[in-house]
């Protein structure tokens, strides 16, 4: 198994990318607490995983939130090796005048500030440890924005870009740090992206893709696991497009 014996905890993890990485790595070994603002959920994600999960309610833009997640992780399992900040939002795609500030503030907030806090919080065990494996997930829309979701795209720009200052910063505590740009996906997000849903905007988006379609959450969640496991020992600062050729 690829991550036996270790302990991740991911955010957002009740639903989409972050329920996908949760399932995957629990099947390769790890014991994951599955991190979700969405109580309930995060209970059923985590049943569905069985003994080697946790379900944690978490609002990942709190710090008081986050530390006790943080701590209850390390109650249960004794350790944190893998960290996927994962959690994020989107406003629905529209001109970028008619996005509101409280809106604004919290995307930034889930989408940024997050990162920042879960850093506070997790880095120190790991520095004790001096080892672990920190996964953002970003967005080809912080590397190839699309219009109608300016500040969405700013937000994971700031994600892609923290991850490799992140790295260069901690690669000295033997802590790696990468980040996953997956193209839009088959998540319950995808309408708020598209500023709906329908045959002709699904054709529309897709059209995009040089390999033609969304990426699934399977292909987010393997990429996630190979970056998290042994195998990318030697991959530290890198900003992984699982993007069917969005961004070439």
């Amino acid at each position: 198994m690829r991550l036996d014996n270790k302990v991740a905890l991911v955010t957002g993890a009740a639903s989409g990318f972050g329920q996908g990485i949760a399932e995957t790595f629990a099947r390769e070994g790890a014991r994951v607490a599955v991190v979700d603002i969405n109580e309930k959920a995060a209970r059923q994600a985590a049943a569905s995983i069985s003994n080697k999960a946790i379900a944690l309610r978490c609002d990942v833009s709190q710090r008081a939130d986050v530390d006790t997640a943080v701590r209850a992780t390390v109650d249960a399992f004794g350790r944190i090796d893998i960290l996927v900040n994962n959690a994020g939002m989107s406003h629905v795609r529209r001109p970028m005048l008619e996005v509101e500030e409280a809106e604004f503030d919290r995307l930034m907030a889930v989408n940024v500030k997050s990162i920042f806090l879960f850093a506070h919080a997790v880095v120190p065990l790991m520095r004790k440890q001096k080892s672990g494996v920190i996964i953002n997930i970003g967005s080809t829309a912080g590397i190839r924005p699309r219009p109608g979701l300016t500040w969405y795209n700013a937000s994971k720009a700031a994600v892609n870009l923290v991850s490799k200052s992140m790295a260069a910063e901690l690669a000295g505590d033997g802590i790696r740090v990468c980040a996953i740009a997956p193209v839009m996906a088959e998540t319950p997000l995808l309408p708020t992206f598209m500023g709906g849903d329908s045959a002709e905007l699904r054709a529309q988006f897709k059209a995009t893709v040089p390999l033609g379609r969304f990426a699934t959450v399977a292909d987010v969640a393997n990429a996630t696991l190979f970056l998290a496991s042994e195998e990318a020992s030697f991959l530290t600062g890198n900003v992984l497009e699982v993007d069917g050729g969005r961004c070439v």
